[in-house]
């Protein structure tokens, strides 16, 4: 039984491999509104963002044994939403169409002020705006760390198309970016 106390993480990992529900409940509590955060990265709105964090927690709990502490728990926590995210975006939309490009876009330099003026939440609404394909390689490259060849792998294209994806994806962001008529992006989510 739970007596209302806090709780460490190694507590409610320890309670959740044991199956214990109200540990899972304050497990999910501690983490969903970061997790929601990085779905949203790969959904097409909220709503579809809030089913993949669901599917990423189940799949958690029933993964729970597999984690034996070795590196943090919320980036344990993190893999496993982005995987979910790419696993529900395969099976609910059409293929992503992936191009792969010979040879680099051309860099263009960003406009400082622009820049200043642009704040996270325009941020993120302007990374929703790209492509299906360009999002996904740019949150996995840029956001979460993986490598082209990760990447390759978790999206089953070539290394080629991933690079080629992210300098397409760089290429629109800086393009919106610096837009002239100081359009505001709103965050759909």
């Amino acid at each position: 039984m739970f007596l209302e106390h806090k709780y460490t993480i190694e507590d409610l990992i320890k309670r959740c491999k044991a199956g214990e529900r109200k540990a899972q409940e304050l497990l999910y509590k501690q983490f969903a509104s970061k997790m929601l955060g990085v779905c949203m990265r790969y959904a097409t709105d909220k709503m579809e963002a809030e089913d993949m964090l669901q599917n990423g927690f189940i799949r958690v709990f029933k993964k729970m044994e597999d984690f034996r502490g070795d590196g943090s728990f919320e980036g344990w926590i993190r893999r496993i939403m982005v995987h979910c995210s790419i696993e529900y975006y395969r099976k609910h939309h059409k293929l992503l169409q992936v191009v792969d490009m010979e040879g680099k876009g051309i860099e263009q330099s960003v406009n400082p002020v622009a820049l200043a003026n642009l704040d996270a939440k325009d941020l993120m609404a302007i990374i929703q705006q790209l492509s299906p394909g360009y999002r996904m390689v740019f949150n996995l490259y840029a956001i979460e760390g993986y490598s082209h060849k990760e990447i390759g792998e978790i999206m089953g294209i070539s290394e080629g198309a991933s690079k080629s994806q992210l300098s397409r994806a760089r290429t629109i962001l800086k393009e919106r970016i610096t837009q002239p008529g100081g359009k505001r992006y709103e965050y759909a989510g």
